[in-house]
Order: C-alpha cells, then structure tokens, then sequence
C-alpha cells in the first residue's frame, strides 16, 4: 500500500496550518439486521485499499449495501472493514469506540453513516459521534451544494461549498448547571482552530479555482467568540489577495441563500452555524439524499452524507435515497487516486438521476432503492461490469 502516501492530495494540499492534535424509531429492522450480517465479513482482497466501513444508524447500512453493491459491479479495488457503533441498538462502548478508532488511525480513511445521538442524558455529554471526530481531529467538514442535471429544484446549477469547523464551538459539551433551574453551556473558539480552519477554506478555493470565500458569523452579539473567529478569518484572507473575502451576519446569510444563493462560493463558519447552513443548502438542490459531504484531519479522511439524517422512518422499506453516498464514495475514490472507478460511479449515479426514470420517493418518484442501485449499475462503463 505504498502509493497511500501519493493519494492524500487533498489534505496535505489543504493542511499546511499547526494543528492540535426529531427522528424516531431509529433501531434498524431485523431484515436489514440480517443484511447487515450477510455483509459484515471482510473479504481480503490482495492490492486493495483498506477502508474503513462504520454503516451507523437509520438507512445508513441499507445505503452502505448500496455501495458494496455498486463497487462490486464496478470492480474497485477496495477492501471494506466494517465496524458498527451505535447507541440506539445497544451497540456503543468504549471498546466498541477504540477498535473503530483503531481501524481509522491504520486505514486513514473511512466512511460512515449517521451515529444517531440520543436527545436523553445518561451521564455522558458528548455522544459517540462528537468523540469520534474529537479523536481523530476532524476539524474540517466539506460539504458540496452542487445542482444535479436533469433534477429540476426551486434553484438551478448551483455549485458552492460549506466548510465547517467541528471540533469546538458550541458542540463543546460542556454544560451545567450552574444554579437550580439555571444551565450554562460554554461555546469554546480559539484562536488555533479559528485560523486553522480559515486557512482550509482559503487553501480549498485556491486549489479548486474558486474565487471568493464568505466567513459567516454572529460577531455582532457574541462579540468576543465570533469575534476571534472573524479576526482570524480576516488575517488570514490577507495572505491570499487573490481570493475576494466577505462576511456575513448567519441570520442573513440563511435568509441570502434561499433568496439568490449564486452569490456564494465558499462558505467558512463555525461549528452549530455549519450544521444548520449544511442542511438548508441541501435543501435547496433536492435535499438529504443527493448531497455528498466529507471531514478532513491532517491525517485522516472521512467521508459521509452532506446532510446528516438518518431517516428513520425509511428503515426497512427500500426508498431510501443512495445518491448521496454513492456521490460520497466516488469522492472516497478520488481521493485514494482511483480516478477511473471515482468517476465511472459519479458519471452512472447523474446518468440515472438525469434520465429521470427512477427516481426514488424524496425525488418525486416511486422507485426503490433496489431498483436505483439496479439503475446505477446498469450505466456503469461497460470496462467497469
């Protein structure tokens, strides 16, 4: 696996900073727990690449089947290690965590579905998911709004980019109470992690040939916290003169991009601004299903849907969307410098999509997700079957 070292273009290109270190019901169904244990063996496959394979909770194991499926049919040369962690099946402990993080660190990528974190408090603040990037330091989150063709939405050929610090910020867990009736939540920004993400972001528009960067905030009220964040975005944009640098107030920036959101390019914020402007952007180009995200360290690379959900109320009904996972691990394949299968699988997902015969339900259409992943591997490159 020597050529690992070549791959990583993109976080090495992009992390040059110092770096420290209301759904329901969402136990998978016994059918799609016996599914689940039909694929968990990893087959070991001479010259592959390791990854990898954390299916979460919701539909996630159903779209992660979706992708076993396709990278069979496709012929990509990737070796899935598959872990479970789950704290609403009874499948989370420390152990559990350790032995994910283990497989992590040694393969240095992954992909992953959404850990559904439980709303009720059982002694611990931060939930497994949090944990996870906290100890691999995932501190930036990529999310790629980009219209498909042939999916008409509200908003047409939109192409921007949300980068979001989710390291600290107000998923910080650290609350009490600091007098009866009275909880305190500390929102945690410094100056490190402010910079370091700025720096991403501008990296990022430099090498994809972007032209602006907007820093989004709420300086205005939390004067000192977005403030520093602000401060940093702004020092840092002064190295790179050739990228036009804006900011803008979160309120108005969600109000901007349901108004005219060809504006934007790339987007940087913090942490809870992130995860919001993450999921009303995919709303605006057909929603969970059809947005494909990923989370940088310095090292690691871990790939997901844009728009954390986990559907729940999908599980164990075959319609669930697979576009977005499917687009996540062609990006997975790009960055392991699998060009061919990367876009072998992309160009068949848009194909599909823009043909516009099967559709599933989030798309106006009563297709299945079996009947998607029959699509999608039916345009596959006849070289690639």
């Amino acid at each position: 696996m020597a050529s690992l070292s070549g791959v990583r273009w993109l976080t090495r290109a992009l992390v040059s900073a110092s770096s420290p270190g209301a759904w329901r019901g969402l136990g998978t169904s016994a059918a799609a727990q016996a599914a689940l244990r039909s694929q968990a063996e990893d087959v070991r496959v001479e010259g592959a690449f390791p990854v990898t394979m954390l299916p979460g909770d919701g539909v996630g194991p159903e779209l992660m089947h979706a992708v076993k499926e396709v990278f069979k049919a496709a012929a990509v040369p990737v070796e899935f290690q598959e872990h479970h962690l789950s704290e609403v099946q009874n499948m989370a402990s420390e152990e559990k965590l350790e032995q994910v993080l283990s497989s992590m660190k040694e393969n240095k990528v992954a992909i992953i579905g959404k850990i559904h974190t439980p709303m009720e408090y059982k002694g611990e603040l931060a939930s497994y998911d949090m944990r996870l990037r906290r100890k691999l330091d995932l501190f930036a989150n990529v999310v790629h709004v980009k219209s498909l063709p042939g999916y008409m939405t509200r908003h047409n050929n939109l192409d921007l980019v949300i980068i979001r610090e989710q390291t600290e910020g107000e998923y910080s867990s650290l609350e009490h109470e600091s007098a009866r009736g009275v909880i305190e939540c500390l929102k945690i920004v410094t100056r490190a992690k402010s910079q370091r993400i700025a720096k991403f972001a501008f990296d990022y528009a430099t090498k994809k040939g972007r032209n602006k960067v907007t820093a989004v905030h709420k300086a205005n009220i939390m004067k000192l916290g977005d403030g520093l964040f602000l401060q940093c975005c702004e020092e840092v944009a002064e190295l790179y003169p050739r990228i036009k640098f804006e900011t803008m107030i979160i309120d108005n920036c969600c109000m901007q991009l349901v108004q005219n959101p060809y504006q934007f390019d790339v987007l940087v914020m913090p942490n809870l601004y992130g995860n919001i402007i993450d999921n009303l952007a995919a709303g605006l180009v057909g929603g969970a299903g059809v947005v494909p995200g990923e989370s940088y360290s310095a090292e690691y690379a871990v790939f997901e849907m844009g728009a954390r959900h986990p559907f729940a109320q999908a599980v164990g009904r075959n319609i669930a969307n697979p576009t977005a996972m499917l687009l996540s691990a062609s990006n997975m394949l790009r960055h392991l410098n699998l060009e061919y299968h990367s876009s072998m699988i992309a160009e068949a997902v848009k194909k599909v999509i823009k043909v516009g015969k099967v559709r599933t339900r989030d798309m106006g259409g009563y297709s299945t997700t079996t009947d998607f992943i029959k699509s999608v591997i039916g345009h596959l490159h006849p070289h690639g079957s």
